[in-house]
Parts: structure tokens; sequence; C-alpha cells
């Protein structure tokens, strides 16, 4: 299935980033109209509903599997057939443009205005930051960006926190000194700024990201013309059961990688719950080897023949993979708009979700109402030749 599309586009990855989408629209539309049922994280699996439980979790996969392919996607850019070309450029301004969107743009379709009390720097931001600097290491050999990315993605749980930090080295890592607010970028999401008009959060500090786009680049030669597709299924086959395995085996016995052990249920169902609960900000290791392991096997699955239902399927998916910054953008404002118009028609400020599957619902129904525009923005991205459409 790893044709390519126009422009030479590989199917496989707009298809993932695709599914991805629809995802993410799903977790979306829970925060929009399900907030009256909060989740943490992790997720208290003992009072979680299992359906709100598997519903969360299902977003999980979102930012792990779209940062890895965003590496991976990079590293096509600087290799197109017949030659090389320099990516810095594309990432820094593509990485500004993100962050910049993530101030200005994002913030204001999550609250209706801007500045809002808080300014929240969320999954844009981790992404933006992330192409920025891979943007300075690229150029490295990719067994080099290899070991660096797993180093982080591995390693990062056994860092020390802010609070112990502080311990440690004292007034460096006061509230608000330089050595604590990096390490809020970097490893514990907390405030930036805490006092004043406009409070600064970072949601996903990006030191775990950066290690996942840089392991995304080095994966870039899997999807090389000369690579042949079985073999290509066959290393993705091996990696994404190798990342399952060592994370049955870091998990089951409790051994390192996530901070909160998980225990023996009320019953069965409870008890996988309790296993698949994993902690997202930052990303510990073992809800990376979840979500990438689980992608890898999914770019394999894509590398076989499909029948008729499956093409169409992944040809939406496709659509949405391919333009996945305007359908960023486009159904956070849609959201926006039908939270307004729900609260107008019941004049109560906000209209609630009362069940799990009104959200499924609601969010299938979006992505039905915004495929065409998607669709369009797609093709004229590829077709118009204008420079600034390919950093959407």
């Amino acid at each position: 299935m790893n044709q390519s599309l126009t422009g030479g586009r590989v199917a496989a990855i707009d298809i993932l980033r695709g599914m991805i989408m629809l995802l993410m629209t799903v977790d979306h539309v829970r925060e929009t109209f399900y907030l009256q049922h909060q989740v943490g994280d992790p997720m208290d699996a003992a009072g979680t509903p299992p359906a709100l439980f598997f519903t969360r979790l299902a977003a999980h996969f979102c930012a792990p599997l779209f940062v890895f392919l965003t590496g991976l996607a990079a590293w096509l850019y600087a290799h197109p057939p017949g030659g090389q070309r320099s990516a810095t450029g594309f990432l820094l301004k593509r990485g500004a443009l993100l962050l910049l969107l993530e101030l200005l743009v994002i913030n204001f379709a999550w609250f209706g205005k801007w500045p809002g009390p808080v300014l929240y720097l969320q999954v844009i931001w981790a992404i933006g930051l992330s192409m920025i600097a891979l943007a300075s290491l690229h150029r490295l050999p990719l067994r080099w960006l290899a070991a660096v990315g797993a180093l982080i993605v591995a390693g990062h749980n056994a860092l020390p926190t802010t609070a112990q930090l502080a311990a440690a080295f004292g007034g460096s890592f006061e509230p608000g000194g330089a050595g604590a607010m990096l390490w809020t970028v970097l490893e514990q999401r907390g405030y930036l700024v805490n006092d004043g008009p406009v409070r600064v959060r970072v949601s996903y500090p990006v030191l775990a990201w950066i290690g996942v786009i840089l392991l995304g680049y080095a994966a870039g030669p899997l999807y090389a013309r000369a690579m042949a597709p079985q073999h290509r299924a066959r290393l993705l086959l091996g990696a994404g059961c190798a990342a399952l395995a060592a994370l049955l085996v870091l998990r089951g016995f409790n051994l390192y990688g996530e901070a909160q052990p998980w225990a023996q249920g009320a019953d069965a169902l409870h008890s996988v719950m309790s296993f698949l609960n994993f902690t997202k900000y930052p990303p510990s290791l073992d809800f990376l080897l979840l979500t990438l392991g689980t992608g890898l096997l999914v770019l394999a699955l894509l590398e076989l023949p499909a029948g008729q239902a499956a093409r169409a399927w992944t040809q939406v998916c496709a659509v949405f993979g391919g333009a996945p910054l305007f359908y960023y953008l486009l159904h956070l404002y849609a959201l926006l708009a039908l939270q307004r118009a729900a609260a107008a028609l019941h004049q109560q400020g906000r209209h609630e979700f009362n069940a799990v599957w009104q959200i499924w619902l609601a969010s299938a129904l979006l992505a039905v109402l915004l495929y065409l525009p998607t669709r369009w923005f797609g093709r004229v991205k590829r077709s118009s030749g204008i420079a600034w459409l390919k950093y959407f």
C-alpha cells in the first residue's frame, strides 16, 4: 500500500497521520463537550469508567506518532528522489511558525479570547521546538541521531524532578529562576510565568519529544526508494514487536519506565487498565514504547495488500494526513463555533454530552463535515506552487 501520491508523497505516512488526526478529533471533542468527567495524568484506573479510559487511551497515540512521522517526513524532505537538499531552513521556519500559531491562533481557538488568563504551550509548541532542535542536529550521522534519540527516550525517566534539583542546587532552581524555567521547558510541566495579567504554562515539556523526532528522522531511510517494501515491512514489524516486548518486561515487573506502578484491579479489565495507565506529560518510556511500537506495527501492516473497503478507508485517512496542520486549525475553530452555538441554544453557558458514545458520534460527524475542505486544501497545497502552503 506504499504507493506514491501526488508530488511523490508516501501513502503509508499520510494514512497513519490521518488516523492520528481522527483520533485527535475524538479527544478534542471530549475536551470540549465532556469536561464534566475529567481525567488526570495518569488516569485514575479504578475510578474512571472503562469507556472513557479507553477513549482517552486512544488519544495517547496521537502526539508520539505525529512527532515521529514529522521526523521521518523531514528525512524525506532532505532526500528527494535523485539528490539531497538542506532541511535546515525548512525545519527552522516551520518550527517558528508552529510556535507563533500556538501562541496567537491555537490558544484563541481553545478559549475564544486572546490573551486569556493563561497561555498554554501545548503539543504544537512541542513539535515546533522539536523541529528547531532537529534543524540543528539533522546533519549528524544517522546512527548518532538514533543513539541520542534512544538515550533521551529511554533515559529521561531517570532524570530528577524540579524539587530534587532545587534541593541539590538551592537557589539556582528557585521558581522563576533560569534553571527552573529551563527544566520546566525540557522535562517537568509547570508555569514559566505564574504572576501578572497573563500566566504562561508549559503543558508539553519538550525533551522527550526531541528524542522522538530524532528517532523518526533516523528511521527515514526505511522509506528510501531503494528499500524493498517487503524488507521495510519486516524491519518495521521487528522494531514494533521489540518495543512492545520491552514494554511487557519493564511494565510487567514494574522495573523502569513509568513512575506509577501497575497493580491488580478489582477484575481483569481494571488490571489491564492499570497496566496501560501511563504518564503523558512528559511521556514516560513505557508510554512511548506502547505508542511508537504500535505505530510501527501499523506502518508494517500498511505495506500489505488491502481489500477494497480497506483501500477506501485508507484513502479517507490520507486526505486528513495530507493536510494535517490545516485540519488541526480548522477542527479547533469548528469546535469553538459548535461550543458557542450549543451554549446559545441551551442558554446555559455550556452544553455537555452525557455518554461516551456521543463523543465518538460527534467526532465522526465533524470529520465528515471537514473532509471536503481538507481535501480541497490538500489538492491546492500540492498543485498551486505557492511556497508558503507547504508549511501546512
